[in-house]
């Protein structure tokens, strides 16, 4: 077996932040992103901060709402109907995880179909489960992944995730490229793994030859770290994408070309 190839997001993703910026100088306005911040987790803290960064180096008007742990869900649902009401915002995103006393699902509802950046909002998904609509931007952002390792055409998948929100579309994705899903890592050609538990996944789960995108992220002693045992993984895995530089970047650009994506929708009517 080679040496795992690294999947270099970073480059994936610089390629898309220089398109999006591009687009961004010709619209003839500043396109507008809303984020709803909640709670005191320092990933989502510094999620939203590189997130901020990028969208004021392409041109984008970013406001954030930073709410407590403790605020009242009543104040989080009021702070997005205040962006879908805004004419200056484009495009809203609510960082998750949110505090357990809020339901994700409820909030995210509340989010203008029309503004919803992250493609998860009942109405959008349930358009790209159907094959009305486009995916949502960490499915988009895994899809480009795929590519870019060398994923084969055909073959079987697994996903490894709490969510079936993020699953559901996901799954989708990958059978409609030939990769229809297994509940067996070890029969998979392709692994997602977005458990959010630290060297989860080692190299005796997988198939060999296999690519492993690894979406999940975790702050230990103060480092940001995937499910994928890396080392274990060597030589196991033909392709892997890296904790930090993997699927980060790349949900970092999908933002930036779907808020653009938005904004040229809303002021043209469609």
């Amino acid at each position: 077996m080679n040496a795992t190839r690294i999947i270099d997001g970073r480059a994936v993703a610089a390629r898309i932040r220089e398109a999006a910026a591009s687009r961004i100088a010709a619209l003839g306005f500043t396109p507008g992103l809303g984020v709803v911040l909640v709670g005191d987790d320092p990933a989502s803290h510094l999620y939203v901060a590189l997130k901020e960064k990028a969208c004021r180096e392409a041109g984008i008007l970013f406001v954030r709402r930073d709410f407590p742990a403790d605020a009242p869900p009543s104040a989080i649902l009021d702070a997005v109907r205040a962006f879908d009401a805004d004419d200056a915002i484009d495009a809203i995103l609510v960082q998750l995880p949110l505090p357990p006393q809020m339901d994700a699902d409820t909030v995210i509802a509340a989010i203008d179909p029309a503004k919803d950046v992250d493609g998860f909002h009942p109405e959008n998904l349930k358009a790209y489960l159907d094959g009305r609509g486009g995916a949502p931007g960490l499915v988009e952002a895994i899809s480009a992944l795929l590519d870019e390792g060398g994923a084969p055409a055909r073959g079987m998948s697994c996903v490894l995730a709490k969510s079936p929100v993020f699953s559901m579309p996901l799954e989708t994705m990958l059978e409609r490229r030939g990769l229809p899903p297994t509940d067996d890592c070890r029969d998979a050609d392709v692994v997602v793994t977005a458990l959010g538990l630290p060297g989860s996944l080692a190299g005796n789960a997988i198939k060999p030859g296999a690519v492993v995108i690894d979406v999940g992220t975790t702050r230990v002693l103060g480092k940001t770290v995937g499910d994928a045992d890396a080392a274990s993984l060597e030589g196991v895995a033909a392709a892997l994408t890296p904790v930090p530089g993997g699927v980060g970047p790349m949900t970092i650009a999908l933002l930036l070309k779907k808020t653009v994506d938005l904004a040229e929708a809303r002021r043209n009517g469609k």
